[in-house]
């Protein structure tokens, strides 16, 4: 049988010109602008900290990917677009990702074995045992991490991130569902959801990721959210100890451990509280004045009112409850907040408006964490699973500080990862490599020059 290798490709004519195609450019990459990130990774030195949060049992004379080369594979491949393990096996010949993971020989020509030779980056089954370690050193399973670590390396960055101690913080709390297609440890259905699903618990400050923990679904909202408080807060405290915190979540946050905690602890909060017969009989009159509202101008009306409640069981305490009375076309929309802070430090009205409804940008940054594929929980254990989840965590992170530290004060200040991913780290560019230089030639025609060099020059202030 006769094999035909085409190497030409005939498009459709331009006019007078000839279209055709050739596999024949050389080596190109489409991530040119990965060497933003890497230059942010030099600022604040996350991957050699990411590092230290492991133990590294292998022999080092038969080591040919290092740890935090490893790491750095799999957190840049996140950053920009690769979301599964598969896809390097591709990506190992790829000699920018080598520049960004910090491989000696880019080319792969250093490699043991002829068959490796080319290939300088780990594939897909290297990068699989890295995501198995167990908890403890083990024979088969020689690099494991320490996720104490890595939570205590989240809050560091976000400490490092301020130049001075704020006066103030708010850290708002939320929880998300990540389905799951497979028969993963602890997989649960979850009813409001309606499917199998992880529940994993975020805490973020402004656009800082604090913390990331992923939990079962059979399992309450604010399952084990004190105990992260309680680490967050200590670690916060020995840096900035007079630091004022508030902390704002939805209504499934409203418990009574972690209010009681806060009281007890000098930090504050502001929780949605979930409506019942009592709270909407409390209001009556605030209701029908909202009515009056909507009738006289036809336009959604709301009347602000506080007390102070307790429940019949639950509640240690009678707490401050703001309440807006709200009258929207054809139905009432009361709503309940409860909070330890004052009516002289906040008003009802503006602590609802002002503070409790901006938590709403925290969706945004949930979602952020899908297009950096936190959904990717595929392998078998939670362990992995949580460990998958901190690398794309670890992947926002690096694209926070790309934001706050190289893109301060252009257009693109506060634009979604995915919005960076396509704008300022997908550039095409051919690569060469020579004995004393890389040279990566970009495309001449890349939309956003001007951009990328001022993002260069604040990176390297």
């Amino acid at each position: 049988m006769t094999e035909c290798n085409q190497d030409s490709f005939e498009f459709e004519e331009l006019f007078s010109r000839q279209v055709v195609a050739r596999f024949d450019g050389g080596t190109i990459s489409s991530d040119a602008g990965g060497l933003l990130l890497r230059e942010t990774d030099r600022r604040i030195r996350l991957l050699k900290r990411l590092r230290d949060c492991f133990h590294d049992g292998r022999n080092p004379a038969r080591v040919e990917h290092g740890l935090e080369q490893m790491l750095a594979q799999r957190i840049y491949a996140l950053a920009l677009g690769y979301e599964d393990l598969n896809d390097h096996d591709q990506l190992r010949e790829d000699p920018l990702l080598a520049v960004l993971t910090g491989k000696s020989d880019p080319t792969g020509q250093d490699r043991k074995r002829q068959r490796d030779k080319g290939k300088p980056l780990a594939g897909k089954s290297t990068l699989n045992r890295l995501e198995h370690g167990i908890a403890t050193p083990d024979r088969y399973k020689k690099v494991n991490y320490d996720a104490e670590a890595i939570d205590r390396l989240l809050v560091d960055l976000w400490l490092e991130a301020h130049a001075q101690a704020p006066e103030e913080v708010i850290l708002d709390l939320d929880t998300t569902d990540v389905a799951l297609h497979g028969h993963q440890e602890n997989r649960f259905f979850h009813g409001y959801y309606n499917h199998y699903c992880y529940l994993p618990l975020y805490i973020f400050s402004g656009e800082q990721l604090l913390c990331a923990r992923l939990r079962p679904s059979n399992t309450d909202a604010a399952a084990g959210s004190l105990k992260e408080m309680q680490g967050i807060v200590a670690q916060m405290r020995s840096a900035w100890p007079e630091v004022r915190i508030i902390l704002r979540a939805d209504s499934g946050f409203c418990r009574e451990e972690l209010m009681s905690w806060c009281e007890t602890h000098a930090v504050d909060y502001v929780f949605g509280l979930a409506r019942n017969e009592r709270l909407r009989a409390g209001i009556e009159s605030e209701m029908q004045a909202a009515a009056g509202l909507y009738a006289a101008t036809g336009k959604p009306a709301r009347v602000f009112t506080e007390f102070f409640y307790q429940t019949h069981k639950s509640w240690s305490r009678s707490r401050r409850v703001v309440a807006k009375a709200e009258q929207i076309e054809g139905k009432e929309n009361p709503r309940f907040v409860v909070t330890s802070l004052s009516p002289q430090s906040w008003a009802a009205a503006a602590l609802y408006e002002q503070l409790y409804c901006a938590r709403g940008d925290m969706e945004n940054r949930i979602k952020e964490q899908f297009s950096l594929f936190s959904d990717r929980l595929s392998t078998a254990t939670m362990r992995a699973n949580q460990f998958r989840l901190y690398l794309s965590s670890l992947a926002y992170v690096l694209l926070q500080a790309l934001r706050r530290l190289g893109l301060r004060g252009t257009e693109l200040a506060h634009a979604q990862a995915s919005t960076l991913r396509l704008k300022l780290l997908k550039i095409g560019a051919q690569i060469r490599v020579t004995v004393r230089r890389v040279w990566v030639a970009m495309a001449t025609s890349y939309a956003h020059r001007r951009l990328f060099e001022t993002v260069y020059q604040q990176l390297r202030c």
